[in-house]
């Protein structure tokens, strides 16, 4: 089929005249930060604290435990490695075991004060109400949800069901739904744009939902959200940022928005996203624990952060003049990885906004708000290499002046969480040494000074007995706590399958668990090393389907981990066969690595368990609407059925290829800079004898360039098919 350009202007101009791709521009000015000068805080507003006694108190018992809990096991340790003295290796041990510990040791505090708040059940925080009747909103707020590269269908689904929940409070008025897309794949730009237009027809959303690609992703989701911001904020209170795979209900949305109009001071309310959706055993181990332990784990960190609480960039309502003040990102000095734009941006746009007087709040208690779970270990691993160059990057945002130290401390825990992987590798390499040591060399009894006992480097079993057991006990008491506090909630066991079927997961979720450890502990110190030795993450598109690998993948993949497993298996059994027994948890997950990674990415290894009543989520047991209306919008086959290449979808139907027209960048101008993309593309198309020659012809990079200009769309209806 061959679209006359006269077809296209006309119908362009008919679709134009009622089209509205995004809403008239009210921008805000968003300075980019100097992290080395100290702050203005002229015009501070006043954070709302509950009382600085309180949150002091607070933070001194959970800190204090802490670090009373180190002081004891650094001791303990002590005794273990050298009654009478430590030896170099020996005291190599004992300060990566301090480090280690004093990193479990405050997990472990923390959920004690989260399990204490959780069971003697207090307030949600900022007058937040679970129940009862909506506030009325008299401010306006906006949805935003970045994507790159992800499935329309999935993406429209989600926002579909969003709009849905907000349309039944009464207040959709108040709302407004950005997609604000980074897509680079040609084929998956054309399908958003169709899936956007279908979204609008199904909800009549017109007037609130709105579409926007940039044509120059720059900085990545940070740099997506400072654009609608420069161009759009003004014109909202707050904002929503959501994930491609966010769902929020519509009464959370009302009440969050109701807690900013009534606390002026408040920067932001970060909600606790449950995972859902999951159907991978792995996904189904990772939403039973997020679902069962995350909620101790976030209340103790509510309670004892109080109004420095933290970002994690997506499920949180932002006050947008808060967030265009303080959170302009600066680019870090120095090249990639540790250098250009801040990856792990949420971290550092709450410490700004917090330096800027500005309350960050963590309401943990609050329903309604989803996520999902990457399917696999492979699928967790690409997301966490962003993670970690992200994390590792705020090491030159620590001396930022004017920082809260809370601020700094969430931080330091976020580079901890990958630097300590390969802490414990060395940890674990240096007790080997140490056992070989003890194996091969031979002991001087007696040095020069005279002594009437002899001197040597020993490791007391007894000793090593207890400091295992309660390492063990601090490791796993959250589990445990966790689940104590279930049976404190019905509603929530009930959910779960009962307190029977309930204890029968945290035991197959420890036990899989466990046996994962270690392969992700190679896996994040391997992270770890190729971010220091100056590899960059790169932006990969995050897959959400189901997690299966053929097995030669999974093979090519973690053989080098089982490798590993049965060196050290031999070397520890060589050194003592005693050594080889104490670590066999590690060396099991390892040297079974390759089997462990193919069946917890089985959908059907997860469906067995969920059948058999293990790995349960109230979510999925009792779903709740928003939930509902998200699977009928997934299993609806309401989107329209187009080419699966982008060309032909946009000749294939009149009305898309005249809002996709309607939704293009101006023309070039004389004088801009030449996109070398397009003018390789305009030449391929223009020499392309049909259609299917130009489709073949063009690289994806090629494709969009094309595609995103007047002249590659007139140079493409000019082809006979």
């Amino acid at each position: 089929m061959v679209v006359s350009l006269d077809t296209l202007s006309m119908t362009a101009a008919q679709e134009t005249a009622s089209f509205q791709a995004l809403p008239p521009e009210a921008p805000l000015v968003m300075p980019v930060q100097d992290l080395h000068a100290a702050p203005d805080f002229e015009g501070r507003p006043r954070i709302p604290v509950t009382s600085p006694q309180t949150v002091a108190l607070r933070r001194l018992t959970v800190l204090g435990s802490a670090f009373a809990l180190t002081v004891y096991g650094a001791w303990r340790t002590h005794k273990v490695l050298d009654a009478n003295g430590v030896s170099t290796l020996g005291l190599v041990m004992l300060v990566l075991f301090v480090l280690l510990f004093m990193w479990i040791a405050l997990a472990f505090t923390s959920a004690v004060a989260g399990f204490v708040s959780l069971v003697t059940r207090g307030g949600l925080g900022l007058g937040i109400t679970r129940s009862g009747p909506l506030p009325q909103l008299r401010s306006r707020t906006a949805l935003l949800l970045p994507t790159y590269n992800e499935s329309p269908h999935r993406v429209m689904a989600g926002l579909k069901a969003i709009y849905l929940s907000l349309r039944e409070t009464g207040q959709m008025g108040a709302f407004d739904i950005f997609i604000l897309s980074d897509t680079t794949n040609p084929d998956v730009w054309i399908e958003e744009e169709a899936a956007f237009l279908a979204l609008r027809e199904q909800t009549g959303g017109h007037n609130n939902i709105f579409y926007r690609r940039r044509h120059n992703n720059v900085e990545r989701k940070a740099g997506n959200v400072g654009e609608w911001v420069r161009r759009f904020g003004g014109a909202y209170d707050q904002m929503v940022t959501l994930d491609a795979d966010s769902v929020m209900s519509g009464d959370t949305l009302v009440r969050m928005a109701g807690a900013m109009e009534r606390h002026p001071t408040v920067g932001l309310i970060q909600t606790l996203p449950v995972i859902v959706g999951g159907t991978t055993l792995f996904a189904r181990m990772q939403q039973f624990a997020g679902r069962v332990y995350g909620p101790i784990i976030a209340h103790g960190i509510a309670w004892w952060h109080g109004s420095e609480g933290n970002y994690w960039g997506h499920n949180a309502i932002i006050r947008t003049r808060a967030f265009a003040g303080q959170a302009g990102l600066p680019h870090v000095p120095g090249r990639p990885p540790f250098g250009g734009h801040i990856l792990s941006h949420d971290f550092v746009e709450a410490a700004l906004m917090r330096r800027g007087g500005w309350a960050i709040h963590m309401v943990p208690a609050l329903d309604g708000s989803y996520e999902e779970s990457p399917p696999s270990l492979t699928d967790v691993a690409i997301r966490d290499r962003r993670w970690c160059q992200g994390n590792l990057q705020h090491v030159k945002v620590l001396p930022t002046k004017g920082l809260h130290w809370v601020s700094r401390m969430h931080m330091i825990v976020g580079i901890g969480a990958y630097v300590t992987s390969p802490l414990w590798l060395v940890f674990l390499l240096t007790g080997i040494l140490i056992s070989l040591q003890a194996h091969f060399e031979r002991p001087e009894y007696f040095g020069d000074t005279k002594t009437l006992y002899p001197h040597w480097p020993h490791v007391d079993p007894v000793q090593a007995k207890y400091v295992f057991i309660g390492t063990m006990v601090i490791l796993l008491a959250p589990k445990l706590l966790a689940y104590i506090a279930l049976l404190f909630d019905r509603a929530t066991c009930k959910g779960c399958g009962g307190a029977i079927r309930a204890a029968g997961s945290v035991l197959v979720e420890t036990l899989i668990g466990g046996l994962i450890a270690p392969i992700a502990m190679l896996i994040q110190t391997s992270g770890v090393v190729s971010i220091l030795s100056g590899h960059d993450s790169g932006w990969n598109t995050q897959r959400r389907d189901d997690g299966g690998f053929p097995l030669k993948v999974v093979v090519q993949q973690y053989a080098k981990f089982t490798l590993f497993g049965l060196v050290l298996g031999i070397g520890a059994w060589v050194v003592s066969p005693s050594l080889f027994f104490w670590m066999t948890p590690v060396l099991l997950g390892l040297v079974f690595s390759i089997p462990l990674v193919a069946l917890t990415s089985s959908r059907a290894a997860g469906q067995k368990l969920r059948k058999a009543g293990l790995l349960l989520v109230p979510e999925e047991t009792f779903p709740p609407d928003v939930l509902k209306k998200t699977e009928q919008a997934l299993e609806s086959d309401e989107a329209p059925k187009l080419p699966d290449d982008a060309l032909r979808a946009l000749r294939a139907d009149g009305g898309l290829l005249a809002a996709h027209a309607a939704m293009l960048p101006p023309a070039r101008k004389a004088g801009d800079p030449i996109n070398a993309d397009r003018l390789v593309g305009l030449v391929k198309v223009q020499e392309a004898p049909t259609l299917g020659a130009a489709e073949r012809q063009l690289t994806p990079k090629e494709k969009a360039a094309v595609l995103g200009c007047h002249e590659g769309l007139e140079a493409i209806l000019r082809l006979p098919d």
